[in-house]
C-alpha cells in the first residue's frame, strides 16, 4: 500500500490540535507514523527511525509486542469496562493493586490509578491535602517541587512542574506551588565546605523554613530528573531529602513516572539511596504506553487516614482502574519482571553512556555526557570552559535534532541544550552503537 505522507500530514494540520502545538514545526519536519517494530519507528514515506526516547520515555518493551496487543484484546472481549468507583471492581484492577504492592517499595501497599501522570501528579495533591485535613492541620497544602523537574501539565501539575517555557501562556499558575533548584551537579553550585548534594538538599529545609513548616504539606520529586535534562542527584541528596521532610513534617512524594519499572537499573528510582517515600506516581512503562494508565501508591500511614473517613474521599476519575488498561499492565509487568528489565536498563545504560562519553566527552561544545540506567542527557554548550549556553535564538539544539533525525534517530530534547536519549529497555546493542554514532555525527554536523 503506498501511504502519500504530504496528503496526510495536510490532513493533519486542517484538524488536528497537537501536544505542544507548533504548527511550523510539524510542516516542515513532521513525521506520520505507521509501525513500529522493536525500537524502530516506520515514517509514512517508508524511512526507519531509532525511537530514541521510547515514545516518551514508556514504550519500554518495544513496538509491536504481540502479547501485550494480546491482554488488551482478550479483556476487550470478556469486560471492556467498568466502574472503579467504590463499590464497583474488577479482578484485573484487584490483579495489579496485588502485584503492585510485591514490587513497590515495602512501606506503599495501596493504589490508585489514574489514566497518566498528569492526573497522578493531581492526584498526589489532593491527597496530600485530605491526608493533613484529616490529621488536623489543614494549613499544610503547600507544595515545594524543583526547577527542571517535569511533573504534567494539567494547571496544577503545570504549577509544580519546573521547567518554565510551559508557564506563561497560561499564568496565574495555581498558588502554593514552590520550587527550589535543582541537585544538578552540572550546574549547582554549593557552599564552600558542603557538599553539592548536602547543600541542594539544605535548598528544601531552607524553602520550608521560609513558607513555615505548618503551611507545606508535600514535596515532590523525580529521583533521577527526566524531562528536565537527565539528572542524577550526587548520592547524599535524598538520603538528607527524607531526613528534612521527616524533621518538618513534610510528605515526601517521588515522581517515578520516568524512573519506574526498570529504566534507571533499579525496579524504583529511590531504591538507589535506600529510601522510601510516602507516595509514588507513576504511569508511562508500566503499560508500555501501549494503553493510558498511571496511579498513585500511598504508604499505610496514608492509607490509615484514608480508610477512617466518615465521608468518602471525594476525588475520582471515569477509567480510573480500567480493566483493559489493569491487563495490559500485568502482562507488561510480568515481562518486566521475567527479563529482568531493572538489570537489562543498567547493563544497557552503561553500556550506551560509555560509548557516548567516549565519542563525545572530548567535543568543545559538548558540556557532558550523563546518565543513570538506559536514560542518558548531551548537554550542549557554547563555550566548555565556562559551562555558557549558546544563545536560545541560535537553536543548537533544534539543529542537532534535525542533523539526528536525517541519520535515523528520533528523540526529544529540554530546550535548546540538552539532547535525551532512554531508547526501550528492549534495544539491542547493534543499535545502541548506532545511536553513539548517529549522535556523533549530528553534533558534528551542526558544531564541527
Amino acid at each position: 500500500m503506498t501511504v502519500d505522507k504530504a496528503q496526510w500530514l495536510t490532513r493533519d494540520l486542517a484538524h488536528l490540535i497537537h501536544p505542544l502545538h507548533n504548527r511550523r514545526l510539524h510542516e516542515t519536519t513532521g513525521h506520520v507514523w505507521i509501525k513500529g517494530e522493536g525500537a524502530l519507528l516506520t515514517d509514512a514515506d517508508g524511512r526507519e527511525f531509532i525511537d530514541g526516547l521510547s515514545g516518551l520515555w514508556n514504550v519500554v518493551c518495544g513496538h509491536g509486542r504481540r502479547e501485550l496487543a494480546e491482554a488488551a484484546a482478550s479483556q476487550m472481549q470478556t469486560l471492556a469496562y467498568c466502574s472503579g468507583y467504590a463499590g464497583s471492581s474488577s479482578i484485573p484492577a484487584i490483579e495489579l493493586a496485588e502485584r503492585l504492592a510485591r514490587i513497590s517499595y515495602p512501606s506503599i501497599q495501596r493504589f490508585f490509578f489514574t489514566s497518566g501522570g498528569g492526573e497522578s501528579s493531581d492526584t498526589s495533591f489532593k491527597t496530600a491535602r485530605y491526608y493533613w485535613r484529616m490529621k488536623g492541620k489543614p494549613g499544610k497544602t503547600k507544595v515545594i517541587s524543583r526547577q527542571f523537574g517535569y511533573h504534567g501539565t494539567t494547571l496544577a501539575a503545570m504549577s509544580a512542574t519546573g521547567l518554565s517555557a510551559y508557564w506563561p501562556m497560561f499564568e496565574p499558575r495555581v498558588p502554593g506551588f514552590v520550587q527550589i533548584p535543582s541537585p544538578y551537579p552540572y550546574r549547582y553550585v554549593a557552599p564552600p565546605g558542603v557538599s553539592p548534594g548536602i547543600a541542594a538538599a539544605n535548598e528544601l529545609e531552607q524553602a520550608i523554613l521560609r513558607e513555615g513548616a505548618d503551611t507545606v504539606g508535600m514535596f515532590l520529586g523525580e529521583p533521577v530528573q527526566g524531562a528536565g535534562g537527565v539528572i542524577p542527584p550526587p548520592d547524599d541528596y535524598w538520603p538528607r531529602i527524607r531526613e528534612i521532610c521527616d524533621k518538618h513534617d513534610v510528605l515526601l512524594v517521588s515522581d517515578e513516572v520516568i524512573t519506574g519499572f526498570g529504566r534507571t537499573g533499579k525496579m524504583f528510582g529511590l531504591q538507589h539511596w535506600g529510601i522510601e517515600p510516602d507516595m509514588i506516581l507513576f504511569a508511562k512503562a508500566i503499560t508500555s504506553g501501549y494503553f493510558p494508565l498511571g496511579g498513585v501508591g500511598v504508604n499505610d500511614k496514608i492509607a490509615a487516614v484514608l480508610n477512617q473517613g466518615e465521608m468518602p474521599w471525594m476525588h475520582a476519575f471515569t477509567y480510573s482502574a480500567h480493566p483493559v488498561g489493569c491487563a495490559v499492565a500485568l502482562r507488561t509487568l510480568e515481562i518486566i519482571e521475567r527479563d529482568d528489565y531493572p538489570a537489562q536498563a543498567a547493563e544497557k545504560g552503561a553500556y550506551l553512556l560509555k560509548g557516548l562519553q567516549s565519542a563525545l566527552g572530548a567535543h568543545p561544545h559538548v558540556g557532558e555526557v550523563r546518565g543513570k540506567g538506559l536514560m542518558c542527557g548531551i548537554e550542549l554548550v557554547a563555550d566548555k570552559s565556562t559551562k555558557a549556553e549558546h544563545p536560545a535564538e541560535e537553536k543548537i539544539g533544534s539543529k542537532v535534532h534535525l542533523a539526528a533525525q536525517k541519520r535515523g534517530l528520533f528523540s526529544r530534547l529540554r530546550g535548546e541544550s540538552v539532547f535525551c536519549l532512554a531508547p526501550p529497555i528492549v534495544t539491542p546493542a547493534p543499535i545502541l552503537d548506532r545511536i553513539v554514532e548517529i549522535m556523533a555525527g549530528a553534533v558534528g554536523d551542526v558544531l564541527g
